[in-house]
C-alpha cells in the first residue's frame, strides 16, 4: 500500500503523523511511504531522515494526497485538506466529529473512508489510541492551569502547592478516566488540594484504593459540581462519552459563583467542551475571560509538547497501521472488531451511531 503523511496545518501542531522509526516499519513490511518534505520539523527529523529509512519526499499535500492510497496524519483534516481527499483514500487520524459538523459534511462529500483514532477501542473497552494524548492533555492540564493562576497572566495569584502556613490551591477535577486521573498525580506531585469527581461509584473507589489519602473523591451530582466550582481555583473538565459531544457540566450560572482569577482548562473542548462558556481556542491565542475567570481552551494541547506526544502516538498508532497497510481497510475491519469502531464516515454516510446522533445526521451501519 502506498502511505501518504502530510505536513500537519492546523495553529501551531507540530506532531506528524508517522515518525521515521514507524516508517522504517512500514518499508519493511514492503509498504511504500510518502511523506510531504518538512513534515517531521516540528520533532527535529528533517527530510533526509525519512529517506534513510525509505520515504520518498514530496513537495506539498496535493502530492501527498495524489500519490497515497491512506493518510496518516495526527489532527483533523483542515478545509484544504479534505478537498483533496477521493472515495479511494482511507483518512487515519483525529476527527472529533461531534463537535464539527462541516468537517463531517466534507468528509461524507469526499466519499473517502475516514477512521478515527479516537473511537478505535480495546478488549476492555477503553480507548486505546486516544488514551496517550490524553494523558499529555491530562498533565498538560495542570501546568498551563498553575501558569494561568499566576497574577500577571489574569490569575488569583496562588501558587497551586501553596507554602508552609499558607494553604494550597483547591483542584476539582471532573471525570477520573486517563485525562483525570494524570492530571490528579500531577496536581498531587505539586502539592495542591485535589478532588475527582465522577459518576461511577466503581471508579471512584478505585481511585480511592490507587491514590489513597492523597486524594477526595465525590460523586458529581449537578449539586456536587457546583460546589466544587464555587470553591475550586482550578477546575478541570476531563469527561468523556466516546464518539458523542461532551456534556456540559459547568453552567454559566456555576460560573458566577467562582472567585475571579480562577482558571479553568477543557480538555473535552475537542468534543465541544464540558463548560457551557467554553469555545476552542488555539495556542497562539490560548485563553479568554468570562465573568473574571479564565478559559483555557486549546483544541490541540498535545501539539505544544509536540516531540513526547507524537512518540507516544505512534507508539499506539503504528500497529493499526500496519494492520491497515496489510489487508485493507475493508479487510482490517471485518477482522479486528476494535478496528472497525473507529469508523466514522465512508461512502458519503456517517458510520459511527454516537457521531451520527451529536450531528443530527443519518446513521448507517
Amino acid at each position: 500500500m502506498r502511505i501518504g503523511v502530510p505536513k500537519e496545518i492546523k495553529n501551531h501542531e507540530y506532531r506528524v503523523g508517522l515518525t521515521p522509526a514507524s516508517v522504517a516499519e512500514l518499508v519493511a513490511a514492503g509498504h511504500a511511504v510518502i511523506v510531504q518534505t518538512g513534515a517531521g520539523l516540528g520533532i527535529d527529523f528533517e527530510d533526509q531522515d525519512y529517506k534513510d529509512v525509505g520515504a520518498s519526499i514530496v513537495a506539498d499535500a496535493p502530492a501527498v494526497f495524489a500519490g497515497s492510497d491512506m493518510i496518516v496524519k495526527v489532527k483533523e483534516p483542515q478545509p484544504s485538506e479534505i478537498a483533496l481527499l477521493e472515495p479511494r483514500h482511507t483518512l487515519f487520524t483525529y476527527l472529533h466529529l461531534a463537535a464539527d459538523k462541516p468537517q463531517a459534511e466534507g468528509l461524507m462529500k469526499s466519499g473517502a473512508t475516514c477512521i478515527a483514532y479516537e473511537t478505535v477501542t480495546s478488549r476492555s473497552g477503553a480507548l486505546p489510541l486516544l488514551k496517550p494524548m490524553s494523558e499529555v492533555a491530562g498533565r498538560m492540564s495542570i501546568q498551563v492551569g498553575a501558569h494561568y493562576l499566576e497574577k500577571e497572566q489574569g490569575g488569583r495569584g496562588v501558587l497551586l502547592g501553596g507554602v508552609p502556613g499558607v494553604a494550597p490551591a483547591k483542584v476539582a477535577i471532573l471525570g477520573g478516566g486517563v485525562a483525570g486521573v494524570n492530571a490528579a498525580q500531577m496536581a498531587v506531585g505539586m502539592r495542591a488540594d485535589v478532588t475527582i469527581y465522577d459518576i461511577s461509584n466503581d471508579r471512584l473507589a478505585e481511585l480511592d484504593m490507587f491514590f489513597g489519602s492523597q486524594i477526595k473523591t465525590v460523586y458529581a451530582s449537578k449539586t456536587a459540581i457546583a460546589s466544587a466550582v464555587a470553591g475550586a481555583h482550578l477546575v478541570i473538565g476531563a469527561v468523556l462519552v466516546p464518539g458523542a459531544a461532551a456534556p456540559k457540566l459547568v453552567t454559566r450560572d456555576m460560573l458566577k459563583t467562582m472567585k475571579r482569577g480562577s482558571v479553568l482548562v477543557d480538555i473535552a473542548i475537542d468534543q465541544g467542551g464540558c463548560f457551557e462558556t467554553s469555545h476552542a481556542t488555539t495556542h497562539s491565542d490560548p485563553v479568554f475571560e468570562v465573568d473574571g475567570v479564565i478559559h483555557y481552551c486549546v483544541a490541540n494541547m498535545p501539539g505544544a509538547v509536540a516531540r513526547t506526544s507524537a512518540f507516544a502516538l505512534n507508539n499506539a498508532t503504528l500497529p493499526f497501521v500496519l494492520k491497515l497497510a496489510n489487508l485493507g481497510a475493508e479487510q482490517a475491519m471485518a477482522a479486528d472488531p476494535h478496528l472497525a469502531a473507529g469508523l466514522n464516515v465512508s461512502g458519503g454516510h456517517i458510520r459511527h451511531e454516537a457521531v451520527a446522533e451529536a450531528l443530527n445526521l443519518p446513521f448507517a451501519r
